[in-house]
């Protein structure tokens, strides 16, 4: 036999005499375990046998009547007594080692899997790694706060943080209930606060980004801030003094730190008692002001009610334990000393025991304390008793019109079906408005329904509930016509935002819905009436009807025009359509009625707030369209060197504001007309301008009640509210053609008017050519002389304007620059022509006779935002002013390189005219270029030379360089300034390199450049 064969088969008898012995200690293991199994059994059953019987034998111990036995009898029914008192807890000792059921919530989680661990060692090891788990997500929560409050603005992040804190509570909550299954005492209420804290974590994560959780997320990640702080603290002093009362036996072995507070706690922690109780009446005070929050008519998040509840619950929870623990140790101190120090320490053993809510022994002195579900049941009564009396809506009174108009209702109707059959209208006109021309033309086609023999309504879709827009076809002859304009790149309006979101959502159907679109846009914009588009589009899929065509109003062109045409159109199919016949009805049609005070306190008289009166007197956060903040100007300086042009850059001061913002986002300025023109205005017409009026709706269902802030001056009406610098539109002169004494005046007014082509003609050159404003056309028609009071209901609202910001947060956090170019020109009527917004600005000097100019402004979110990736490289092309948000890109930049992060290449094109008159920020762009914060700076000067060069023009001279930072590095691209041509030629020549240089067709550069916009590297901050 071979020797390797030799040696294969003894080692072969040696594996198979071990497979045997393997064998054989399985069978005698399997045999031990079927014997420890029956002996857990028989434990658990004898365990409970015991249990009832001692229940039997306290019932026994308590017949005995004392009177009638001996003293030793006394003395052995009391060590009776003392036995019966100690047994459950060796009980409950024993069963901690004996497999148990699972609670409701692990048999929900886990199922009917054991999580009872047999050993000490197993326990007290699980036990370990559950305290080091705590104390090290509670430090990266605090960390992670830190980080959001101080650093990170994004809500992504915000998201993240929020996710963090579900899945910390909800492991909380699991950990905890198997520690308890092993014998874990831990206070019932700090279990159940977990299950609490979750939840609200939840709520927070679902909260959608808008004012109302910016205005809350500071306070929020304050809180957090401070309560991981104290967590902290409270695990490092805990851990130590659970450690020396172990070491002494006056503490459980599986005894764990908590975030709250227990009577063990007393020696040596009662330090951190104020710190919680802070860490309380903050949660209190969160929830207080979630519930006044939840009180504003603009607040429709259910999450604002639901924090305040949870909030509510954690305070009272939170502070009636605690209480009670310090109110049951108070009580057994003062039992305790007229007995000596050696009671006075058998009280504090004792207590130390009743701590635990799971000790069926728990100390008869608290008894009489609350239990855990009486606390539960009380914090939530009391919780939704406050929440009631917190959110009830009070009639606001209305001093100034106490005798003369009905005060608003307590409660917005959001159901426009119901006021439409209450008020028997069946056509309602819905707008999407960002600079009120959208409303403007929907509160002309809900006026026009009356001369057409039906009767409209304007309506705002962010007051109404747009889910009944299938029950439109409950009504006869119903129709829903939509005024859609377009923002920015596409976007709907801020108005329109939930109206959107909701098409994009619903699944429901419209069939029997008769609908229309008239859509806004501008043809300079790459998504020229994208939302007027889509949503004509997107009813029509949801089985609406389409009654007339989709109408599309260009502001590149003439909108009014577009307008006017599309309406004359509209009317005469609507009447066919529904078999009805014109009214015939061609007068002026009044929206509203003139109420003069005579004797008014001056106190309740609007002087410019656009929402709450006093605002700018008594300023509250948070800041937006309908409560701007007043901030004062600190810098207002000439950027131009030289030159007939006045470019200017101002800073305003926002300390103390809660405003945030980020590079590349817009503020908004309210600005006021010229006091001059204003002044002539009332000389003109004759009248007093400081006369308090009031422009009451006739129709008392109407959600707008007045035009503007009422009641006002005639003088405010026509400084703050109302835009008398734009050509009237047409509508404006039709109404005020009545007013006309010279037939021929009239008649060319109300031509003007009309769809006609010698209507239009005129309009377009008499009104819009040579500039006319209405003090212009009152001034060249002497015969027009219409009542105020009727100019003022029918001229538009002065809207906010919109400028980027020419700063970073992260450099100028208490400031806001902007960067302005002054409008001023002379019509062909020689008359001067001034912007509103630029001239007001100008006029805005840092001390204005011992007083700080202030601007009244609030911040627009934008989507033109730098690549969540420092390291990929920037293309910026700005001429003009449209260097101002790339100021605040660049000193972003050089932040980021200032805290050592990876900074990609930073590339700017920028153009003007003359280096020497209007280089805008040249030694601030050349010392970035120098530092370099500005990889590459490239200027065109385009009037320096014979033949004129702009930044196309550069553009295509450094083609090789852009194509390896797009194709190759990713790089993103940024475009600001004029749409009209600028933006178009730049993107152009970006067709053109990507032809030449990637060998595209000029299809195929198109696509390249449109997926480089669905990507977020091609973004565009324009305007026309």
């Amino acid at each position: 036999m071979p020797p390797s064969l030799t040696a294969a088969l003894q080692e072969w008898e040696s594996l198979e005499k071990e497979y045997h012995q393997i064998q054989e200690s399985h069978r005698l293991y399997l045999q031990k375990l079927d014997e420890v199994s029956k002996l857990q059994s028989n434990c658990s059953s004898s365990i409970a046998h015991q249990r009832s019987r001692l229940k039997d034998m306290s019932q026994l111990v308590k017949k005995c009547n004392k009177e009638r036995l001996t003293e030793e009898d006394v003395k052995t029914l009391d060590e009776i007594k003392e036995h019966i008192k100690a047994r459950p807890n060796t009980f409950f000792e024993m069963e901690a080692f004996l497999p148990k059921k699972n609670g409701l919530y692990l048999n929900l989680v886990l199922g009917n899997v054991s999580v009872t661990l047999l050993s000490k060692q197993s326990k007290f090891a699980y036990k370990d790694e559950y305290e080091k788990f705590k104390l090290y997500l509670t430090v990266l929560l605090l960390l992670f706060a830190f980080m959001c409050y101080f650093f990170v603005s994004y809500r992504f992040v915000d998201a993240i943080f929020n996710f963090l804190l579900v899945w910390y509570y909800c492991t909380l909550t699991i950990r905890e209930s198997i520690l308890i299954s092993n014998g874990s005492r831990i206070k019932g209420w700090w279990v159940f606060h977990h299950y609490v804290s979750a939840f609200l974590s939840g709520v927070m994560l679902t909260w959608p980004d808008g004012y109302l959780y910016q205005s809350f997320r500071n306070q929020f990640l304050a809180f957090s801030l401070y309560q991981s702080m104290v967590h902290c603290m409270q695990y490092y002093y805990q851990s130590g003094c659970l450690y020396r009362l172990r070491t002494l036996g006056e503490r459980h072995n599986m005894d764990l730190t908590v975030e709250g507070f227990q009577s063990w706690m007393w020696r040596g922690l009662t330090f951190l008692l104020p710190f919680l109780f802070f860490g309380h009446f903050w949660q209190l005070y969160n929830g207080l002001s979630l519930f006044k929050m939840a009180r504003l008519p603009d607040c429709k998040e259910w999450q604002v009610s639901m924090c305040g509840i949870s909030f509510l619950i954690l305070f009272m929870g939170n502070f009636l334990t605690t209480v009670a623990v310090v109110r049951t140790k108070l009580k057994s101190k003062d039992q305790a000393k007229p007995k000596g120090q050696r009671e006075a320490l058998c009280v504090t053993m004792e207590d130390v025991e009743a701590e635990s809510s799971t000790q069926p022994e728990a100390m008869e002195e608290e008894d009489p304390l609350f239990s855990n579900l009486d606390l539960f049941l009380f914090t939530l009564i009391a919780g939704l008793i406050i929440y009631w009396f917190m959110s009830r809506k009070k009639a606001e009174p209305i001093p100034e019109f106490k005798k003369l108009d009905q005060p608003a209702p307590s409660t917005r109707d959001t159901s426009f079906i119901e006021k439409m059959k209450r008020t028997g209208r069946n056509i309602v006109v819905f707008y999407g408005s960002q600079t009120g021309t959208g409303e403007e033309f929907a509160n002309r086609l809900s006026k026009d329904a009356q001369r057409y023999g039906m009767k409209g309504m304007a309506a705002d879709p962010e007051e109404y509930d747009m889910s009944e827009l299938s029950r439109l076809a409950e009504m006869d002859n119903s129709l829903a016509i939509f005024c859609m304009a377009t923002y920015g790149e596409g976007d709907p309006t801020d108005n329109a935002q939930d109206f959107y979101d909701w098409l994009q959502e619903t699944d429901g159907k419209l069939d029997g819905v008769n609908y229309t679109v008239f859509a806004l846009g501008n043809k300079t914009y790459e998504h020229y009436n994208a939302m007027g588009v889509y949503v004509d589009k997107r009813l029509e899929e949801l089985g609406a009807k389409r009654v007339f065509d989709l109408g599309m109003g260009d502001d590149d062109g003439n909108l009014e025009e577009d307008f006017v045409t599309w309406r004359e159109q509209f009317w005469p199919a609507m009447c066919e359509h529904f078999g009805v016949e014109a009214s015939g009805e061609d007068s002026s049609i009044r929206q509203y009625e003139l109420k003069e005070h005579n004797d008014i306190n001056m106190n309740k008289v609007y002087t410019g707030e656009l929402g709450r009166l006093k605002s700018f007197e008594t300023q509250k956060p948070p800041f937006d369209a309908k409560n701007p903040f007043l901030a004062p100007v600190t810098v207002n300086r000439k950027l131009n060197k030289a030159g007939d042009r006045h470019l200017m850059h101002l800073e305003v001061d926002i300390t103390g504001s809660k405003i945030r913002y980020e590079s590349g986002d817009h503020v908004a300025v309210y600005p006021t007309n010229d006091t001059a023109i204003v002044n002539k205005l009332g000389q003109i017409l004759g009248v007093d301008l400081d006369l308090v009026i009031s422009l009451n709706n006739l129709d008392e269902e109407s959600n707008k009640k007045h035009p503007f802030p009422c009641p006002t001056t005639y003088r405010t009406a026509l400084t703050h509210y109302l835009d008398i610098i734009h050509p009237p539109r047409t509508n404006v002169l039709y109404e005020l053609a009545q007013y006309a004494t010279d037939p021929k005046d009239q008649e060319n007014m109300r031509k003007m008017a009309s769809s006609a082509p010698e209507g239009k003609a005129l309009y377009q050159s008499f009104v819009l050519e040579d500039n006319r404003n209405i003090l212009a056309i009152l001034e060249d028609l002497p015969s027009l002389r219409p009542p105020i009071d009727h100019l003022c209901e029918l001229m538009p609202r002065l809207q906010a304007r919109y400028y980027s910001i020419a700063s970073s947060s992260k450099v100028h956090p208490n400031s806001i620059h902007i960067c302005a170019v002054l409008v001023e020109y002379t019509t062909k009527t020689g008359r001067l022509t001034k912007g509103v917004a630029t001239t007001w600005l100008k006029n805005k000097l840092v001390a204005d006779n011992g007083h700080k100019s202030t601007v009244p402004m609030y911040i627009r979110k934008s989507q033109f935002r730098l690549p969540f990736k420092a390291s990929n490289p920037v293309i910026m092309v700005g001429p003009g002013t449209g260097i101002a948000p790339f100021m605040g890109f660049i000193q972003e930049r050089g932040w980021l390189k200032e805290q050592g992060k990876e900074v990609g290449e930073t590339v700017l094109y920028f153009g003007c005219r003359h280096k020497n008159e209007d280089y805008l920020y040249q030694e601030e762009l050349e010392e970035a270029e120098k530092t370099g914060v500005i990889t590459k700076l490239n200027v065109a000067f385009s009037r320096d030379q014979d033949q004129k060069v702009y930044v196309q023009h550069l553009l295509r001279t450094n083609k090789e360089d852009l194509w390896r930072q797009i194709h190759t590095d990713n790089a993103h691209i940024y475009i600001c300034g004029d749409a009209r041509n600028m933006a178009r030629d730049v993107q152009t020549a970006f067709y053109e390199i990507a032809e030449e240089l990637g060998g595209m067709t000029r299809t195929q550069a198109t696509d390249y450049i449109k997926k480089l916009m669905t990507k977020g590297r091609y973004s565009l901050d324009v305007w026309s």
